[in-house]
């Protein structure tokens, strides 16, 4: 098992599917009157946290909790961080407090590399910049395989605005990884140029949903990243859900068997309308749940079930 995990090209098919496979034996526990393992207990988890999270940050600290890590927070807010404190500075203070795995979010890419320069203990990418979100892809897996059965073959669009989605690129080399076919759909000016084949060989790029929806296994909605947005992408929100917002109609369009993802927090009624977010097709209540799980497998491979 590797030491971090940082990207999703850290993962080779037979690491992921461990991963996978060890989270399907972590969702049991879910299922018990008493939701806890002993596998991490007298390690500690720290959540570093530069960045707003709600499903990631409660994802992390419920997965380590179950395991019986001790858990220290991290919010930049409040910290030390307010007052100038640099990245390094806040690593070495974990270190020096014995931390096992830090688990962070920051909004510069590439953060957990550097991070992992400076700490003994594990580091878990849980989202840098508009980089990558590892773990995120993970689950996505892992739903997609407990849901359709299988990962190798399929044919997955992930749809939205590419360019700032740090789940679309870690999707992307996971999936890759994993013998499926990824398409890249949206607006031209919000796929960047060349990132399919920079990502993985073999994943291609469409400008038209409505041309794509009819052959695809999972269609994966992303958000418009609003916040990140410095210049004008698209000529209205109007405009963008009419080209490339996935409604009732569209949904219809899909295969019988399809299922449809959203990594959260949605934007109801722009990329993704009511109608198809609570559909029964819909896994984005599933994908919240199999996140627990696939933290639980990602820190336990890490800290419980290695020799270090």
């Amino acid at each position: 098992m590797i030491r971090h995990l940082l990207s999703g090209a850290d993962l080779d098919a037979d690491t992921a599917t461990e991963i996978l496979d060890t989270a399907a034996e972590m969702a049991t526990v879910a299922g018990r009157e008493i939701k806890k393992l002993p596998a991490l207990r007298g390690r500690t988890v720290v959540n570093l946290f530069y960045e707003d999270s709600t499903r990631t940050r409660i994802s992390f600290e419920a997965a380590a909790k179950r395991l019986s890590a001790d858990v220290i927070n991290f919010s930049a807010k409040g910290s030390s961080v307010a007052k100038g404190e640099s990245l390094k500075d806040t690593a070495l203070t974990l270190q020096a407090m014995g931390a096992d795995a830090v688990v962070v979010r920051h909004p510069a890419s590439g953060a957990p590399h550097r991070l992992a320069n400076w700490v003994d203990g594990s580091v878990v990418n849980a989202g840098d910049g508009t980089h990558e979100h590892p773990t995120q892809a993970l689950l996505d897996a892992y739903t997609m395989r407990a849901r359709l059965g299988r990962l190798a073959g399929l044919s997955v669009a992930v749809v939205g605005d590419v360019l700032h989605s740090r789940v679309a690129r870690s999707n992307v080399l996971l999936l890759s990884t994993l013998g499926a076919k990824v398409t890249l759909v949206g607006p031209p000016t919000l796929i960047p140029v060349d990132i399919a084949g920079a990502l993985a060989p073999g994943t291609d790029v469409s400008y038209d949903l409505d041309a794509v929806l009819p052959d695809v296994d999972v269609v994966m909605m992303l958000r418009v990243q609003r916040e990140r947005m410095k210049d004008s992408y698209f000529p209205s929100a109007r405009e963008y859900s009419r080209r490339y917002g996935l409604d009732g109609p569209r949904m219809r369009r899909l295969p019988e068997h399809a299922i449809v993802m959203h990594p959260g927090p949605m934007n109801r009624g722009m990329e993704i309308t009511p109608e198809v977010a609570d559909s029964p097709r819909s896994t984005i209540v599933e994908q919240v749940t199999n996140g627990v799980s696939v933290r639980m497998a990602v820190l336990y491979l890490l800290l419980g079930g290695n020799n270090r």
